[in-house]
């Protein structure tokens, strides 16, 4: 079975580069090492790299956990929460289809 290349856009690898210096600087201010990060995540010292790193490829759920580790799960909730365009698309009233259209073939 072929896998799908993962297509990162500068602008989006940029994100999770920033993401990911953010989450290894909270783990330096606390002082915990990659180790103790790793095991009260459950994930290995590799996977944690990456996630400091700002991987596409890193699940989100285990950032997740690594943000409960440092206490700061709750700053996901504020990821999408304030829909701008969204918004504004629903201010004009414009309507979406509730589901995307079926593919053909």
């Amino acid at each position: 079975m072929n896998k799908k290349k993962l297509v990162i856009l500068p602008k989006t690898r940029r994100i999770l580069d920033e993401l990911g210096e953010n989450i290894k600087l909270a783990r330096l201010r606390r002082k915990f090492s990659s180790q103790q990060v790793a095991e009260r995540a459950n994930i290995s010292r590799p996977t944690l790299s990456a996630i400091e790193k700002g991987k596409p490829t890193v699940s989100i759920g285990s950032y997740l956990l690594v943000l409960q580790v440092l206490g700061l799960e709750k700053d996901f909730l504020l990821l999408a929460k304030d829909d701008e365009l969204g918004r504004k698309l629903q201010d004009a009233r414009i309507s979406t289809n509730e589901r995307a259209p079926k593919r053909k073939g």
